[in-house]
């Protein structure tokens, strides 16, 4: 399956740096203008099968999430799929770190795998979000950056990052 959206960064510090951070969904908040935490359901991940309850917020809305951990390779590979908190399948997403000269690149990639029903009607009115994919596309170029200013400035938060989401003017569908 080919992402929907696929966006990477080149990052000046090992794939061991890197991976500590995205592989710690409890504290991925901190680098996300929609994610705010959450923890593993049944123990510390991550690993293949390992649960996790994410917290997501827009303003005043928030909602939570099902994550279930599906490919985990140390320091190269990190997917998970979504469900909604009855359920539903929402997304994948996977970060993928490749090592270079210099350090290394970390992918992020989001797939869209909900129904039709989930992608128009439901997602919309929980999140508050018409235009998914142009969001994801902010969402995620906003996450690589903040990660690469964290581990490279060796874990202090350096300057600030615009978490404000561009204007949602198409509807995806």
């Amino acid at each position: 399956m080919e992402p929907t959206i696929s966006r990477s960064k080149a990052i000046a510090v090992g794939t061991d740096v890197v991976w500590a951070l995205v592989s710690d969904l409890p504290n991925m908040g901190r680098f996300s203008p929609e994610n705010v935490g959450g923890h593993w359901v049944d123990g510390v991940g991550p690993a293949v099968g390992a649960r996790f309850r994410g917290t997501n917020r827009n303003d005043a809305r928030e909602w939570h999430t099902n994550a279930t951990v599906v490919e985990c390779v140390p320091e190269r590979l990190l997917t998970f799929d979504v469900r909604s908190p009855f359920g539903a399948r929402v997304s994948r997403w996977s970060y993928v770190l490749e090592s270079t000269a210099t350090g290394c690149v970390l992918t992020e990639n989001w797939f869209r795998v909900g129904s039709w029903f989930i992608r128009r009607f439901l997602g919309p009115k929980v999140t508050g979000r018409i235009d998914r994919p142009g969001f994801n596309v902010h969402s995620i170029d906003y996450t690589l950056a903040a990660v690469k200013a964290f581990a490279e400035n060796s874990g202090q938060v350096v300057g600030t990052l615009s978490a404000a989401q561009p204007e949602s003017t198409v509807d995806e569908g």
